[in-house]
């Protein structure tokens, strides 16, 4: 790109996407003009995917919102002042409030969201709502690996150290995640390595690998014993680290003893010698790193599925090791902060427990409160969103940066709940699907518009940084929720409206959490200094810490866990009614439920509508043709896609892309059954079948 004119504005900033969060400069006076272009920034290196370069396209959407809209007798959206709708909004809470109790109202909260956002989101649901049912779609991206890593090392960052060490790799697995198209930027970081990826189809990813581990779906745990297994049997693991590190082993090697190779390649389909030459390839040279994404977490037993992947980086002596480790690849913009500061139904700021009575008390103590003012853990996203409307649910919900209309598992009937709701209000910058059914509708900023911070997939705290105002009738989220407080009868200093007031109050609330940022803050990021969390407020400026681990785990022992992961029998559905496996997932040019990226012509040109990815011999059996259209069926409904053909493909398993709406939403037929100590959705496996549809 050539050098902009002297005088244009410009600022630095981040890509509004994917955890990545891709260093950008942006340039020009008005939406219209914007124009992007790639920073040095260590990440990216230089480089963007076609999201990162279409994204000025967003600011001149032609749907914008721009003005409030309230919902009229005769069932049309109509355009409001803000104090109308603010009134409007407040009324009917106080009302609810008043006949049903606090918990009659919920909030829907994103992982897309600042992390001030984030934070007074959560603040003003249990403050100013007094409500224990505020979650976040966060739960349908990582909270599985969340809890894994809780659980194994007392602290969970998606990356525990810079995404630049795996420039350093020798080997990396990639387990259910295929970073070719979801994160294309990272690729340049694995140049290096051998790449074994597991997957059950053949992506983008895995045509790169020195090894592809194809299972069906759903088997990824007994796949990650199997390897575990290996390992052990091979004398492949590091027993000195497990000894000085470590404690648990032996519990989990007696289970993994269970899980010979040919009993795993009954289970996988994967080979035995596959398996054993993934190992082989893990163990043989240092530097080797293991990283998960959804295709491991998005399932009934999701926790125990990552839980079992790191047992295996434990047992090869990688997490903490330099040059080497385990790490979580976060999906959303800010996935990461996004699940620290409060907006999930169990957790305070500083990614507390809601439960801890000294983490109650720190935050109250922040917001000028007693303890147990502060109600405790409510509803998880799925859960939350199936009560709504019922006698025991809420009966108003409040969406901030989320399309749960089209995000949810079994979605038709998430619209029926919605439906069902005395009040739905939603905040967004575009007219989302979940938009469309709400009762009022409030426009919001977007990416380039706004001040604040975003938190990476390395735990780095990022500035996002604004280039433009924003059109005269759209305002920031903070103000949306300082406005709606106040109707509420909050003291009015309580929400602050500017980003780097509520960072600060973020900072002293974080304090002493596991997610300390009280040692940040705007003035050290502007001055362009790395810091990634914990990073607390000492004496002397804390440099933060790039790499956790090193010396020692977050359990009082210092030792990492292993943990027992148990396989369950899968849900029970017909075979011969339902035989082919379905699984879900993103394509290169769309991002999430696809309100962004649809209305970005240049992506969503490249693929403008669903389809279903089929080997061509099942497409012969089930009467298929390429680009004809079908339906894919499971119990709980049907899903209209175009065929595609690849031989490729697993002859038992189909592919259709999450990010469309209406008849092709691939959650018209998702499973929404939970993992129990996560809450995430089984969207990664449906039992289904294809059906030949006229045009």
């Amino acid at each position: 790109m050539s050098e902009e004119p002297a005088g244009l504005p410009q600022v630095e900033t981040h890509c509004p996407y994917c955890a990545l969060q891709c260093g950008t400069r942006l340039t020009g006076g008005e939406a219209a003009a914007v124009e992007v272009a790639p920073t040095g920034f260590p990440v990216n290196r230089g480089k963007l995917c076609r999201k990162g370069w279409t994204a000025p396209q967003l600011l001149t959407t032609t749907d914008r919102l721009t003005r409030p809209l309230v919902r009229r007798p005769d069932g049309e959206l109509t355009g409001a002042s803000w104090p109308t709708a603010l009134d409007a909004v407040a009324a009917r809470l106080r009302g609810l409030r008043a006949e049903h109790g606090p918990d009659a109202v919920a909030v829907f909260g994103g992982g897309g969201l600042t992390n001030e956002k984030a934070y007074l989101l959560g603040k003003f649901a249990r403050l100013a709502l007094g409500t224990s049912q505020i979650d976040y779609n966060g739960r349908f991206c990582m909270s599985s690996a969340a809890v894994a890593g809780n659980d194994a090392f007392g602290i969970d960052r998606g990356l525990p150290f810079p995404v630049t060490d795996l420039r350093q790799a020798r080997t990396v697995l990639l387990a259910g995640a295929n970073v070719a198209e979801t994160m294309p930027p990272l690729m340049q970081h694995l140049e290096s390595a051998d790449l074994v990826v597991v997957d059950p189809r053949r992506t983008a990813t895995a045509q790169r690998a020195a090894l592809h581990l194809q299972p069906v779906p759903g088997t990824d745990l007994p796949l990650a014993l199997g390897l575990l297994h290996i390992a052990i049997v091979d004398a492949r693991i590091d027993r000195d680290y497990i000894r000085l590190r470590t404690q648990g082993f032996e519990a989990v090697a007696r289970q993994a003893m269970a899980w010979w190779p040919e009993r795993v390649e009954s289970v996988t389909g994967v080979p035995a010698e596959t398996l054993r030459e993934a190992v082989r390839l893990l163990a043989a040279a240092p530097n080797t790193y293991v990283l998960t994404g959804r295709g491991v977490e998005q399932h009934r037993q999701g926790t125990d599925t990552a839980a079992a992947f790191i047992n295996l980086a434990l047992a090869l002596g990688l997490p903490g090791t330099p040059h080497s480790g385990y790490g979580c690849l976060t999906g959303q913009g800010n996935g990461q902060g996004g699940r620290e500061h409060g907006q999930k139904a169990d957790q305070l700021p500083g990614y507390r427990s809601l439960t801890d009575p000294a983490a109650r008390a720190h935050v109250a103590g922040v917001w000028g409160v007693r303890p147990q003012d502060l109600p405790g853990p409510g509803r998880t996203a799925y859960t939350l969103l199936d009560a709504l409307g019922r006698d025991d649910g809420p009966r108003a919900l409040l969406v901030f940066g989320s399309n749960p209309a089209v995000s949810a598992p079994h979605s038709s009937h998430i619209a029926q709940r919605l439906r069902s709701l005395d009040l739905l209000v939603v905040a967004d910058f575009v007219p989302s699907e979940t938009a469309r059914m709400a009762d009022v509708v409030l426009p919001v900023t977007q990416w380039a518009e706004e001040e604040g911070t975003m938190t990476s997939l390395e735990g780095r705290v990022l500035r996002r940084r604004a280039l433009l105002k924003p059109p005269a009738q759209v305002r920031s989220d903070l103000d949306v929720l300082h406005g709606l407080a106040v109707r509420l009868g909050e003291p009015v200093h309580r929400y602050p409206t500017e980003p780097r007031e509520v960072f600060e109050e973020l900072r002293r609330a974080s304090q002493g959490g596991p997610a300390d940022y009280s040692g940040i803050s705007y003035e050290r990021l502007d001055s362009g200094e790395a810091l990634h969390w914990p990073c607390p407020e000492t004496g002397t400026p804390h440099p933060g810490t790039p790499r956790l681990f090193l010396e020692r785990f977050a359990h009082p022992d210092h030792r990492a866990r292993f943990t027992e992961a148990q396989q369950h029998e899968p849900v029970r559905e017909s075979r011969s009614e339902y035989p082919l496996h379905a699984t879900t997932g993103r394509v290169l040019p769309h991002y999430q439920s696809g309100a962004q990226t649809r209305r970005v012509a240049d992506l969503n040109d490249t693929v403008p509508e669903a389809f279903v990815q089929v080997h061509p011999d099942t497409a012969k059996r089930c009467g298929l043709a390429d680009r004809c259209l079908a339906r894919v069926t499971s119990a709980r409904g049907s899903t209209t896609v175009r065929v595609t053909l690849d031989p490729t493909m697993r002859t038992d398993t189909v592919f259709v892309p999450f990010h469309f709406a209406g008849d092709a939403s691939a959650n018209l037929f998702t499973h929404p059954t939970l993992d129990p100590r996560s809450g995430m959705p089984e969207f990664k496996t449906s039992a289904v079948r294809l059906e030949f549809l006229p045009e």
